[in-house]
């Protein structure tokens, strides 16, 4: 279960905010028993990329033993 202030991985495309399936964001709010959550994708650096209401089935915790992977953030 996804609880507030976990890592989070992105399961499909975003292209209206220039996000990829297997991005990384922290939950800041978990909607109606975990129906939905906001979502904030930030910069290696910090900066907000974007915050994003999502469904469920649209993230999924991070696990053990997956790996982070750095690209460049397309223009939206």
């Amino acid at each position: 279960m996804i609880e507030e202030l976990d890592d989070v991985i992105l399961t499909c495309d975003l292209p209206e905010y220039g996000l990829n399936a297997g991005d990384i964001g922290t939950a800041v709010l978990v909607h109606r028993g975990a129906a939905g959550y906001e979502v904030e994708f930030t910069s290696l650096d910090g900066d907000t990329i974007a915050v994003v209401t999502l469904m469920a089935n649209q993230v999924r915790p991070a696990q053990t033993g997956e790996i982070a992977h750095v690209r460049a953030l397309a223009a939206a």
